[in-house]
């Protein structure tokens, strides 16, 4: 189990190995940052972007929550978290590309199928049954094709929520105006955790398949 003073070593690994062979990366870093993908992801500790993509510092701007979730488009008062990176990036990172990756095992879709945390206080399941409601349409849908919430029911709702996202994303005017002009596109996909292996999105079809 990693603890902090785990974290701190690792820094320190980091520090005498990594920071060196890319001390010219770092450089160009500290003038600014310029990725070109956006990631919406789960916070799920088995779900790193960067070790699934390869990627270095620099070229992906991540945003993480429970269940990999974009909300739809609003400009009522609030904490607008999502919105406000998806924001940033779009329109001061003119990112080209966004990449919501949902994945296999997620406990956020777990709460959204089985309303686990429904009626929860606060500091019992509160914020997450909220925040999953997101997921209300498409809980529905996949609840009406599988009564029963098992390991087929599960991964509907998995793409389900990848596919949700990428409907609420484009609620956004200037995430639709982008895609329709070309200079921003959208992608979904799912990381399956005991495959080790990523599926993409095919809209037209409404399927995901292996990368």
């Amino acid at each position: 189990m990693t603890r902090f003073t785990d974290l701190i070593d690792g820094y320190r690994r980091f520090r005498e190995t990594d920071w060196p062979a890319e001390r010219a990366r770092w450089t160009e870093l500290a003038e600014g940052q310029s990725p070109k993908v956006m990631v919406i992801a789960c916070s799920d500790s088995r779900v790193e972007p960067a070790t699934i993509f390869d990627a270095r510092p620099g070229e992906m701007f991540v945003v993480r929550n429970v269940a990999a979730l974009a909300p739809p488009f609003e400009t009522t008062p609030g904490y607008h978290g999502v919105s406000a990176a998806l924001e940033f990036a779009v329109t001061q990172l003119e990112v080209e590309e966004i990449v919501v990756m949902g994945h296999g095992l997620c406990g956020g879709c777990a709460a959204a199928l089985t309303g686990a945390f429904d009626d929860a206080p606060h500091g019992g399941g509160y914020f997450i049954s909220e925040w999953v409601e997101l997921l209300r349409e498409a809980r529905e849908a996949v609840r009406a094709r599988f009564p029963e919430p098992g390991p087929d029911a599960m991964l509907e709702m998995e793409w389900a929520a990848v596919r949700a996202s990428l409907a609420n994303l484009r609620t956004f005017p200037w995430v639709a105006e982008r895609e329709r002009d070309g200079r921003l596109t959208l992608h979904g996909a799912h990381f399956s955790i005991a495959e080790g292996r990523l599926y993409v999105l095919d809209e037209a079809e409404e399927n995901f398949r292996p990368a």
